[in-house]
């Protein structure tokens, strides 16, 4: 007979696409040392939820509803620090990776490849390390290569990359104001600098350069 360790991971998902997170869910509840204590399908829920449970490790989808990805990350990294963050995304591209590692997570997943390296990153995050999926690994590194020279948008903030998305989205100032509880004034001033920063003149020049840089999912 096989014993369950005695101090499993305890484990919270967000993820507001039913299937994945069923499938997520499954690979856990098979898993001898993972506990699910959390599953929200937004990112309001699971704020709420953690407040209510000890939890290791999260599982944060980048878009969902109410509060997404970025919202949440930033809400843990000032309410609980020490907790560990997976991010889970369709997207491949390592500019992703960087500005969530930036924005305080220690996990970057593609949803492709959660099917067969979520055992591994769980475990190797709860245990104090760092993951990237196998899928983007190698562009990621070539970050950090001696004499790599970065694109203008790897070196925006992480909240000056979230509202560049937001605005090569078409996403009105007054909008993002409203979903990431600014003042309008200060999300235009947020718009003037990525512009400088991205040595471009306005809205339709961020969305063409996102597209260009495969940013947009």
């Amino acid at each position: 007979m096989i014993l369950a360790p005695a101090n499993k991971i305890k484990i919270a998902i967000a993820d507001d696409h039913t299937l994945i997170r069923m499938g997520l869910i499954q690979i856990i509840t098979e898993t001898n040392d993972f506990e699910l204590v959390v599953e929200a399908k937004d990112g309001a829920e699971l704020l709420q939820k953690i407040e209510e449970q000890s939890i290791d490790v999260i599982l944060l989808d980048i878009s969902m509803p109410k509060k997404n990805g970025w919202e949440v990350l930033e809400a843990i990294n000032t309410y609980h620090p020490d907790l560990k963050v997976i991010v889970l995304s369709v997207s491949p591209e390592k500019d992703y990776a960087i500005q969530f590692y930036k924005a305080g997570a220690v996990g970057y997943m593609t949803k492709d490849s959660a099917q067969t390296e979520l055992v591994e990153a769980i475990r190797k995050v709860a245990n104090g390390g760092k993951y990237v999926s196998s899928n983007i690994a190698e562009k990621f590194v070539s970050v950090f290569s001696k004499g790599y020279e970065p694109l203008p948008h790897e070196k925006l903030s992480p909240r000056e990359f979230q509202i560049f998305l937001k605005l090569a989205s078409g996403i009105s100032l007054s909008h993002i104001a409203a979903e990431l509880n600014l003042a309008t004034p200060t999300v235009g001033t947020y718009r003037t600098r990525i512009l400088m920063k991205l040595s471009l003149e306005n809205n339709s020049q961020l969305t063409k350069y996102a597209y260009q840089n495969n940013l947009l999912q």
